[in-house]
């Protein structure tokens, strides 16, 4: 009898699989996202990149757990779907002679041969996503890549851990509920659906109306930010969203009933009779969902807000190879007799940077455009330091004839100047505006090229004025080791500790470095759980309109005989799959365009520009998220248009 036993557990695996292609396809997905993922935590190589990279493995271990947690509802829910509709089959084992602890362990053994399956080729496609994941961390640090496939044991060691939790858990639970179950109970237990929770119309609108009212507080309440605010309007969104489902489900065969005309016309009748027996059946599934993808909006547009963030920053503070801004000019000394010793330089500037008689300028920008004042005054600029600078970056020569004075500023600030023509005072010279200047320049950290913008004057009149801070700027024949950089931040430590003065040191090559540390930390994690949370919600939805076959199957093969042809067929399956899978999707959009907009303008002014701009990133991913969705419909589509629709 065993032997038996493993056998037709390993055909009904077969045929699980297949049946449950989606599935088992987004199964070995999440087993080859944890396993790569897995593999940075242990590679050797990817943490002797940098030592800014030391918290790596723990957030990769905590985007992993809720993977982990993710894919084991997902396992829980399908397996339990599962169970449901093989009920009569597996009652009938029981009929002809088997014990129910026999069953269980038969639909134990089925499904833990699909995971393990899933498994194996999760693996094997997880070495392949390891070497794409690993050709991007080397290519953000600048190292060479060079193909090695070969498994890493702890990484296959903890996958398995993640793997048999999923399972264990989800399989004991279904095994234990069979052999509780009576021949009766399991025999019609797939008839039993999701009860309505609200039957009452008057409830229904009470509680749709609450649930916008939620969803729009809880949006504005994200918006806000802060701790508080955030759990407030999270709490507000889950609740909007049960509500909502809940209600709306329900409530859409009561607004046919009493609109009979729009009911009966055109194919109304046969899609909504279909979605709606659907829906009323699963709202708190649609509502779970539905949240699951408001959480994968919000992390992947959060992602690349915050890889956007931090590539901006970096371009902006790396103009120069190495720039160091101090209060204390006597500090550049000590600076510039380590740099002649240890950095090799094409090009330096030693320089002041000056404070302007008023802050006209600042002024202006703080009522025409998007600026935060750093200052009280203008910031000045010596003619011949900024035409030396530019010399240093490669930008054609400009001139400045007597009397006249230019402004130069982020990109950003450009278009808020392009009709500035004030003259300013300076040193008791009235000075005409030549022209304004744009281009990177280190206009955005502490004792700076100015905040933002400077003011470039005649060099006799910028020395009457008093000095803001000294600087130098250099250009290097190669990129600044880390072994350089360190000696230079041994000197401001120095002077730090015994001043209490923290001079500004940047160099490119360590903002580069630390640019690339913060996505691999922070983004990497949220792009993998963004994806893991995307494939969860559109398998458990597939899955469900699969489910259906057979009988969408039977209904148009009636339809077919009471004269709908197969083009009208096609039309009202379409029009029906466009509305089941839009609803899930719309009210999350509707909460995290808002919330991710208001999330890029957050960030400091001039940072989220261009390419970065925060309307491009919220684009950027829905586009992301939609082409993955299309992806889950369209092969549940096609599958179910194959299976159900009459031959011609």
């Amino acid at each position: 009898m065993s032997v038996t036993l493993y056998k037709l557990s390993w055909r009904n695996a077969r045929r699980q699989a297949r049946d449950y292609l989606v599935y088992f396809v987004t199964i070995v997905m999440a087993a080859a996202l944890i396993y790569a993922f897995n593999g940075l935590v242990f590679s050797r190589e990817i943490a002797d990149l940098s030592e800014k990279l030391a918290s790596l493995p723990l957030m990769i271990v905590l985007a992993s757990a809720a993977a982990v947690l993710i894919t084991g509802w997902l396992v829980s829910y399908t397996t339990g779907f599962m169970l449901s509709r093989r009920s009569r089959e597996l009652g009938t084992y029981i009929l002809i002679g088997l014990e129910h602890r026999q069953v269980a362990r038969l639909f134990f053994l089925e499904n833990l041969a699909v995971g393990g399956a899933a498994l194996l080729l999760g693996l094997a496609a997880g070495d392949l996503l390891f070497q794409a994941l690993r050709a991007v961390m080397l290519a953000l640090f600048g190292a060479p890549y060079r193909v090695s496939l070969a498994f890493s044991p702890p990484a296959v060691g903890l996958t398995l851990v993640y793997f048999l939790f999923i399972y264990l858990f989800a399989l004991l639970k279904g095994r234990r509920r069979i052999r509780r179950m009576k021949i009766r109970e399991l025999i019609y237990l797939d008839r039993r659906n999701e009860e309505e929770v609200i039957e009452k119309s008057r409830s229904r609108r009470r509680i749709f109306v609450l649930s916008v009212i939620l969803g729009a507080v809880g949006t504005l309440l994200l918006l806000m930010g802060g701790m508080i605010p955030s759990l407030l309007g999270t709490g507000c969104v889950i609740a909007f969203l049960y509500g909502f489902f809940l209600s709306f489900a329900s409530g859409v065969p009561a607004f046919f009933e009493r609109r009979p005309a729009k009911k009966y016309a055109g194919q109304t009748l046969l899609v909504f009779r279909t979605l709606t027996a659907k829906l009323a059946t699963m709202g708190i599934v649609m509502a779970t969902v539905s949240l699951l993808f408001t959480a994968t909006l919000i992390v992947e547009g959060s992602g690349m807000t915050f890889s956007a963030m931090f590539q901006s920053r970096m371009e902006k503070a790396s103009a120069f190879d190495l720039y160091i801004g101090t209060k204390n000019e006597a500090h550049l000394d000590a600076y510039q007799d380590q740099i002649r010793r240890s950095v090799p330089v094409t090009a330096v500037r030693r320089y002041a940077v000056y404070q302007g008689e008023d802050a006209q300028v600042t002024d202006y920008l703080a009522d025409h455009a998007s600026y935060h004042k750093f200052s009280s005054r203008d910031m000045l600029m010596a003619f011949s330091d900024y035409a030396a600078l530019r010399a240093m970056k490669g930008w054609p020569a400009v001139t400045l004839e007597t009397g006249e004075y230019l402004i130069h500023c982020q990109d950003y600030l450009g278009p808020s100047l392009a009709d500035y023509r004030q003259p300013i005072r300076i040193s008791g010279q009235t000075l005409e505006l030549a022209g304004i200047e744009t281009g990177p320049l280190n206009q955005n950290l502490w004792d700076a090229n100015g905040h933002g913008f400077v003011l470039v004057v005649p060099d006799e009149l910028a020395r009457n004025c008093p000095v803001s801070h000294g600087a130098i700027a250099a250009m290097t024949e190669e990129p600044v080791s880390g072994e350089q950089f360190a000696g230079l931040c041994a000197i401001r430590d120095r002077y730090d500790a015994a001043e209490g003065l923290y001079d500004t040191l940047y160099s490119k090559a360590d903002q580069e470095t630390e640019a690339a540390s913060m996505s691999a930390m922070v983004v990497f994690p949220l792009y993998y759980l963004a994806l893991v949370l995307t494939m969860t919600a559109a398998t458990i939805l597939t899955v469900q309109q699969l489910s259906e076959t057979d009988r969408y199957r039977g209904q148009l093969a009636l339809l077919r005989k009471l004269g709908m042809d197969r083009r009208e067929m096609r039309r009202a399956l379409g029009c029906q799959f466009a509305i089941y899978y839009a609803m899930p999707a719309l009210p999350p959009a509707l909460i995290a365009v808002p919330f991710l907009l208001n999330l890029g303008g957050a960030v400091e002014p001039g940072t989220m520009t261009g390419i970065y701009h925060p309307a491009a990133i919220t684009a950027l991913a829905l586009g992301l998220f939609c082409l993955i969705y299309l992806f889950y419909i369209l092969m549940a589509y096609t599958s179910l248009k194959r299976n159900v629709l009459p031959q011609e």
